[in-house]
This record gives C-alpha cells, sequence and structure tokens, in this order.
C-alpha cells in the first residue's frame, strides 16, 4: 500500500476511482497492486467503510 494514500478519505477515494474504472472486483485490485486486502479492508473500516461486491465499490 506504499503507493496508496495514507489518509483513509484520501483512500476511499483512489480505491473506488480504481475499482470503478479499472477492475471487476476487490480481488483483481489487490492481485494487481500487490496490496492485502485484509489490511485495506480495516484501513477503510476505521472510517465505517465496507466493500459492497454488488456495487464494486466501498459504501
Amino acid at each position: 500500500m506504499q503507493d496508496l494514500p495514507k489518509d483513509p478519505v484520501m483512500l476511499l477515494s483512489a480505491i473506488n476511482l480504481k475499482l470503478r474504472d479499472y477492475y471487476k472486483s476487490l480481488d483483481e485490485l489487490c492481485e494487481d497492486l500487490n496490496i492485502s486486502r485484509d489490511e485495506l479492508e480495516m484501513k477503510l473500516k476505521q472510517i465505517d467503510y465496507a466493500y459492497d461486491a454488488d456495487a464494486n465499490q466501498f459504501k
């Protein structure tokens, strides 16, 4: 997660943009960017966001 924003709100924006424009799933994004899905989800849970697979975004 080195190249991603450290601030959770900025991270949320960056991840949702990538999910919307480039990836069909969170797993695909994590694999391609070589980041931990668990770590990402825990970081965004700090600001009360969770991944919604049907919408393919954090809500």
